[in-house]
């Protein structure tokens, strides 16, 4: 009896894991250059005297989904398209450096290219920052060429884009790392679209699918467990004394 508890028991647990990791694709459904999480599960035995029967289901997160997102024309200087498989570097809030597909740019207060989220993006030799009322272009390269009126177009900067050899890892914080949190070495050939924005590669019609697959998963999950309620109250109404 103490199986079926145990199986019914760690797969509604694995479920709601799944089921969280659903609603936070779907949720990201229209964020910009966001990453679909993969999910998948493991069987685990459980060690000790007489439990070597018993298993628990375990997350295993394999990590994300690599594939392209759409891409939309803007028209905006300012946005870029990540090509490939590279990513545009910026510097986190605990100032490591971290990588992100999000290519609507902006310029702060301050005159520093910053993501959407307010995380200055890298240059080659660090924050790029741009002359006041300048207008700014993009070049497939990452190069950042400036106007300000009256003076002849200058370099600002070069966007830092990377293409790791291994698979980035993702932080707490939404953004990519390498695998060891080290930085990764600029790509020459990597290339951007310029007036253009690379979408969430999140499927919301598959999204939805798959919830309603593990709710109802879920379901069969507590049937099991409440049939083995049952059941134990049965044998303990015919063990009982009379």
């Amino acid at each position: 009896m103490d199986r079926l508890i145990y199986l019914a028991m760690s797969g509604a647990k694995a479920t709601m894991q799944r089921q969280d990791s659903l609603a936070n694709n779907l949720a990201n459904a229209s964020t910009t250059g966001f990453r679909a999480e993969m999910q998948a599960f493991r069987s685990v035995p459980i060690r000790g005297d007489g439990a070597t029967t018993r298993a628990f289901a375990l997350e295993s997160t394999i990590g994300y989904s690599n594939a392209p997102g759409p891409v939309t024309t803007t028209g905006r200087s300012l946005d870029v398209a990540v090509q490939g498989n590279s990513w545009l570097a910026v510097q986190a809030l605990d100032g490591t450096e971290a990588y992100t597909r999000a290519g609507a740019l902006q310029v702060n207060a301050e005159g520093q290219l910053v993501t959407p989220s307010g995380l200055p993006v890298l240059g080659d030799g660090g924050p790029i920052t741009l002359p006041a009322n300048a207008s700014a272009e993009i070049a497939a390269d990452g190069s950042i060429t400036t106007t300000v009126p009256g003076r002849r177009p200058a370099q600002a900067g070069k966007l830092k884009l990377v293409t790791p050899e291994e698979a980035m890892v993702r932080g707490a914080d939404g953004l990519f790392r390498t695998p060891g949190g080290g930085e990764a070495p600029v790509d020459p050939a990597a290339r951007v679209q310029s007036g253009a924005l690379e979408g969430s590669n999140v499927s919301a019609v598959e999204t939805m699918v798959a919830m309603i697959s593990a709710a109802r998963q879920f379901e069969q999950q507590m049937k099991a467990l409440q049939g083995a309620e049952q059941r134990e109250q049965n044998a303990a109404k015919l063990l009982a004394p009379t």
